[in-house]
């Protein structure tokens, strides 16, 4: 059975994973003023559009993800010829319409393609799963790689549809964000009132950074650290220990809002990569795609793995 995995541009791959396994990505269209890009995870356009005018007004960004309509299209066009059964994987439905899109998608696609398929000489059936991440960024990675993962030990889709769909619950995605006052400034834009302008300015004049953490669709800090520097260090050590206690699958994902080289510069990044080298881990390395910019500003690092819930210290 030929088994098809796709996601949103929100999730951070490095690329050529995403083109070795042929990951689909359906792109989020992102509008600053009169500038608009399609995300489609292409470094040097995002860095090109980040820039400027853009680059200052970035948390006033409108994000606007494939439509019901651009979905249905896009399996019908393409998937339902290559493809017996689809995974899609979605960033958390708390922070995107893309789930709830592609979910309203899929059941006009299961009416509408077996003349499609049956015009190309197909008459099997074609099925689809959309699987809510329940995370964000470099934590939907995780569950990204985990199908792949399944898919090529020749799993059965419904054995792949259980394990994804049960593991999303234990995503721990962390995130450490340089800078408060442009992510207090991007969540009152969407609506969220969770960093107070207090808040946001005692932490940038003490230069306190929150370590946020995502589960199972809400984000909240659980720890906050003076300097950037240290609490990225405070989250790799946390993570380290992670790895020494187990995790459910041998991964880590990591993304960061710029050079990767000045990430790997970081304090405490050459003993997150030793241990899990040492404990058998792949580390996957991205750039931040443009989605994820806009909303937590350049800079940002993510860190995410699968693991039973646990106490950050």
């Amino acid at each position: 059975m030929r088994i098809g995995i796709i996601t949103d541009s929100a999730c951070d791959l490095p690329n050529d994973f995403i083109d070795r396994e042929q990951i689909v990505i359906l792109p989020v269209t992102i509008q600053i003023g009169q500038a608009i890009l399609a995300d489609t995870r292409n470094e040097e356009a995002t860095m090109s559009f980040l820039t400027g005018e853009t680059a200052e007004r970035a948390f006033e960004a409108e994000t606007t993800p494939y439509t019901v309509q651009q979905v249905h299209d896009l399996f019908l066009g393409k998937l339902v010829h290559d493809y017996d059964y689809v995974f899609c994987i979605t960033t958390t439905r708390t922070r995107s319409g893309i789930h709830d899109n592609a979910v309203q998608a899929s059941y006009t696609i299961l009416n509408d393609y077996k003349p499609v398929r049956a015009a190309s000489g197909n008459t099997t059936p074609f099925a689809l799963r959309v699987i809510d991440s329940q995370n964000v960024f470099a934590a939907v990675g995780v569950l990204v790689v985990e199908a792949a993962r399944m898919r090529a030990a020749g799993e059965t889709p419904p054995k792949i549809r259980a394990h994804l769909e049960s593991l999303a619950s234990n995503i721990q995605g962390y995130m450490v964000p340089p800078d408060l006052h442009y992510l207090r400034n991007r969540i009152k834009k969407r609506g969220d009132k969770s960093v107070s302008f207090f808040s946001a300015a005692l932490g940038t004049a003490l230069d306190i950074k929150p370590i946020l953490h995502c589960n199972k669709g809400d984000t909240g800090p659980v720890a906050k650290v003076k300097g950037f520097n240290a609490a990225t260090e405070k989250m790799f050590d946390f993570a380290c220990k992670q790895v020494r206690a187990g995790l459910l699958t041998p991964t880590m994902s990591l993304s960061y809002g710029g050079d990767l080289n000045d990430m790997r510069k970081l304090p405490g990044y050459d003993r997150l990569r030793a241990t899990c080298t040492e404990h058998n881990v792949e580390v996957f390395e991205s750039f931040m795609g443009l989605s994820g910019l806009v909303n937590v500003g350049k800079g940002a690092i993510v860190l995410a793995f699968a693991a039973e819930p646990r106490k950050f210290d």
